[in-house]
């Protein structure tokens, strides 16, 4: 009986008035009746039991899910009724034991504990794409004063580099064959733009004759002569342009993308030549050097350096060899092609032979293009 009307008490509401504190409800002393009742009770029992049922009661605690606050006065409406259920907050054991309140950790602990490792692994990413960079940074640095050391070196004569004579006689004959190659063409545009011009001037002046000859009747025929004449030279020059033309693209091709292509090739193979002689003279320096435990660490990541930057070398090496050669083959391909084209096109314009000209393009399988077709079209311009 004693527990039911504790528990009965514990479970009554609390009234809180609007300034915070518990007022005196005159039409509701629940609480004091069973204060009073408790301590006849108490009185009747005996002093032992009494204190073993508060006992019992304190261990077992008023049940926090059915305990309500009140915020408004007596008689409020049942909207002002806040069940502590509803309130969130972290969860509390009671342990009578230790006479203590133990905290139970539950979703809200894991989320932070999630978010909390979802920043520490972004973190740490970024940290390692820094750690990256700079270590990247490092061996750039490293690499550039070992080959500007090198450079030097080898400039004043104090340091040894590697030499190939076959092979750097025939990159030296290739620059200067592309320096060669470069004049000729460039004499062969000028050829071309000065012959453009000639060709518009004689298309000009056959216009010209064809009037004068429509407007002088004492002079009609010889206007007309020299109107038909300078037209079929109008016409064979654009016929020679078209050789000549072609003449310009394919050598322009063969000097600025084959040749062009093969040096860069041949540059790459030089820095690698560099770098090869300066991890060469990095390792001598240090195998001269006393030979403690340091010392052999460092010798080992100079040789395993040493070795790959001479694979590297002698892979360039092997690819320019092998471009040299089809380049060499390539070239006199398309030089006697296009040497021979240049002889028949301005031998044939020169000596008036028209059958012969356009004979030469068609063995070369040029094709003309028509007068106006470098204009664009009227749906291409839309």
């Amino acid at each position: 009986m004693t527990d039911s009307i504790m528990s009965k008490a514990a479970t009554m509401e609390i009234p809180i008035n609007s300034n915070g504190d518990t007022g005196t409800l005159p039409e509701d002393d629940s609480l004091e009746q069973a204060a009073k009742l408790q301590w006849s009770l108490d009185e009747k029992v005996g002093s032992s039991r009494g204190t073993r049922d508060l006992q019992q009661v304190m261990v077992s605690g008023p049940n926090l899910n059915e305990t309500s606050i009140v915020s408004g006065g007596y008689g409020g409406t049942a909207e002002g009724i806040i069940a502590t259920s509803s309130i969130k907050g972290p969860a509390v054991r009671y342990n009578p034991e230790f006479n203590k309140r133990i905290p139970v950790t539950g979703l809200g602990s894991n989320m932070h504990h999630s978010s909390s490792s979802s920043s520490m692994t972004a973190e740490e990413t970024t940290r390692g794409v820094a750690v990256e960079k700079l270590e990247t940074m490092r061996k750039w640095g490293l690499n550039t004063y070992k080959c500007t050391k090198q450079m030097i070196s080898e400039r004043f004569g104090r340091g040894s580099r590697t030499v190939d004579l076959e092979l750097e006689a025939q990159i030296e004959v290739l620059r200067d064959t592309k320096r060669k190659y470069e004049s000729v063409l460039r004499l062969a545009r000028a050829l071309t733009n000065h012959f453009y011009n000639m060709v518009q001037t004689q298309h000009a002046l056959g216009d010209t004759f064809a009037d004068l000859s429509q407007k002088s009747p004492e002079l009609r025929d010889e206007f007309g002569y020299n109107a038909e004449t300078q037209k079929l030279l109008c016409k064979n020059g654009e016929t020679l342009l078209g050789a000549i033309n072609f003449f310009v693209s394919s050598i322009n091709t063969l000097v600025n993308k084959t040749m062009e292509d093969t040096l860069m090739t041949i540059k790459m193979y030089e820095n690698a030549r560099l770098e090869f002689d300066a991890y060469r003279s990095d390792l001598e320096e240090l195998s001269m050097g006393p030979r403690d435990a340091v010392t052999m660490a460092r010798i080992d990541a100079a040789q395993q350096q040493y070795q790959v930057h001479k694979e590297k070398y002698e892979r360039l090496r092997s690819d320019v060899t092998i471009k040299l050669k089809f380049l060499e083959e390539n070239k006199v391909k398309v030089m006697h092609k296009q040497l021979l084209l240049f002889h028949n096109a301005i031998s044939a314009y020169f000596a008036g032979n028209q059958q012969q000209l356009e004979q030469t393009l068609k063995q070369f399988n040029i094709k003309l293009r028509p007068p106006g077709a470098d204009k664009p079209s009227w749906l291409e311009e839309q």
